[in-house]
C-alpha cells in the first residue's frame, strides 16, 4: 500500500501492525501522565492490567523476585499479543497482524532466546544443555530415546508451537468471522427474497463469534505470555530437571 518496489514497503498488516503500536504506546502514555497514587480513570484501567501480568503471570510463575527482573520483557510480550490481536474485532481492520506467521515468529524467537540466554548465563552452555535434555535416574538405555525427544522438546517444538498456536488461533478466529459476515450481507443483499431472512441467523452467529473472539485475544496474550515465564523459569532450574 506504501513504497511499493522499496525495502521499506508496507501493505495492510504491516500498517495495522504500526496503527497498534501507536495505539498501545498512546494508551500508556496517556494513562500514565501525571500518574497518582491513588488512580483514577483510565489510569486504573492501565494500572489494573499491569496487576494482572505481574501477579498472575511473573510473581505465579517466577517468583516475586525473577518475576520483578523478567516483568519487563513478559509485560511487553502481553500487552503486544494482546493489541495485535484486537485490531482482529475492530471495524475497517478485521484481521489480527497475528493471524500471518511474521509477528508470531518474533514474538517466539524473543521468548527463544530469552529463556535460553537465561540458562547459558546461569549454568555455562553445555551444562545448560545436558540438564536440559538428559532426565536423571533412569536406565541408560533409555536416553537414547529420551535425550533426542527432550532436544526437540525444549529448542524445537516450544518456539513452534509458540508460533503455530498463536497464528492458527487468530487466522481461524478472522476466517470464521469472514464466514460469518460475508454470509450475512450475501442473504441481505444478493439471495432471493425468501433466504433474506437466513441473513438475521448469520449476523446473529457472526455476533456471538466475536464475542467469542473477543475470549480469545485476551486468552492468547495470557497462554503466550505464560508459556515465556514458565520456559524461563525452567531455564533457571535445568538442573531440576
Amino acid at each position: 500500500m506504501l513504497f511499493e518496489g522499496t525495502p521499506f514497503e508496507l501493505d495492510r498488516l504491516m500498517l495495522i501492525r504500526i496503527l497498534m503500536t501507536l495505539v498501545l504506546v498512546v494508551l500508556f502514555a496517556v494513562a500514565m501522565r501525571g500518574a497518582k497514587v491513588v488512580p483514577r480513570g483510565l489510569q486504573n484501567v492501565v494500572e489494573y492490567m499491569l496487576d494482572f501480568v505481574k501477579i498472575q503471570i511473573a510473581d505465579e510463575i517466577l517468583g516475586k523476585e525473577q518475576g520483578k527482573r523478567f516483568l519487563p520483557i513478559i509485560m511487553t510480550i502481553f500487552f503486544a499479543v494482546l493489541f495485535m490481536n484486537m485490531s482482529g474485532i475492530i471495524p475497517f481492520l478485521n484481521i489480527s497482524p497475528n493471524a500471518r506467521i511474521g509477528m508470531p515468529i518474533v514474538l517466539a524467537l524473543i521468548a527463544y532466546v530469552t529463556f535460553n540466554y537465561v540458562g547459558i548465563k546461569k549454568y555455562g552452555f553445555f551444562k545448560y544443555v545436558k540438564s536440559s535434555v538428559v532426565v536423571p535416574d533412569v536406565p541408560w538405555a533409555l536416553h537414547i530415546i529420551l535425550i533426542p525427544i527432550e532436544f526437540i522438546s525444549t529448542f524445537i517444538l516450544r518456539p513452534f508451537t509458540l508460533t503455530v498456536r498463536l497464528m492458527a488461533n487468530m487466522l481461524a478466529g478472522h476466517l470464521m468471522l469472514v464466514l460469518f459476515f460475508s454470509a450475512t450481507q450475501f442473504f441481505f443483499f444478493q439471495a432471493a427474497a425468501g433466504m433474506k431472512i437466513f441473513g438475521l441467523f448469520s449476523l446473529a452467529a457472526g455476533f456471538g463469534f466475536t464475542l467469542f473472539e473477543m475470549l480469545v485475544i485476551g486468552l492468547q496474550a495470557y497462554v503466550f505470555a505464560l508459556l515465556t515465564a514458565v520456559y524461563i523459569d525452567l531455564a533457571l532450574h535445568a538442573d531440576s530437571h
